[in-house]
């Protein structure tokens, strides 16, 4: 695929902030209490989080609706999922004073806030999703005739948005 200039100013720039963070990263020895990427994005970018996270955008939602709305999430994982989010402050929690008791869940603020980010990767992957399956397909059927996948394979072409490699340290 052809870019434009701006378009390659844009992965470079990219590229060069990742980077950037990446070495801070490192720098702090990838601890894991300050680390956003293991801290933070973790939860986000476990399958059930963003599918939670999309389904309470529309409307807050009951245990039981989300339960019904979420194809083929169990009901621990559907607890556990909740109270991770709700934990990280992304999603909210009320109780009805109801007999017995009714919970509904909603995004709180700071869920809505990742609602941008998280519309732009949701687009970026039914962008290239077709791309990604015809990738698994080479790679599934490169792995079954017992040919070795290495990096820089023509089977497997990088992402123009993969991380530059970094230098090494002495």
């Amino acid at each position: 695929m052809t870019r434009s200039p701006g378009e390659n100013l844009s992965v470079a720039a990219h590229r060069a902030t990742l980077t950037d963070r990446y070495a801070a990263w490192r720098e702090q020895g990838f601890d894991a209490n300050r680390c956003p990427v293991r801290n933070v994005l973790d939860h986000l970018g476990s399958k059930w989080s963003t599918l939670l996270l999309i389904a309470l955008a529309e409307k807050p939602m009951r245990f039981n609706a989300l339960l019904r709305d979420v194809p083929d999430i169990s009901k621990r994982m559907l607890t556990q999922t909740l109270r991770d989010l709700e934990r990280d402050g992304l999603v909210a929690r009320q109780v009805f004073p109801t007999k017995p008791p009714s919970v509904e869940y909603r995004l709180s603020a700071s869920g809505e806030s990742v609602l941008a980010p998280l519309t732009a990767l949701v687009a970026w992957a039914e962008q290239h999703f077709p791309e990604i399956e015809r990738a698994r397909a080479r790679f599934d059927s490169a792995a079954r005739d017992g040919e070795p996948q290495v990096p820089g394979d023509s089977a497997r072409p990088e992402s123009p948005l993969a991380l530059a490699p970094l230098p090494v340290r002495g």
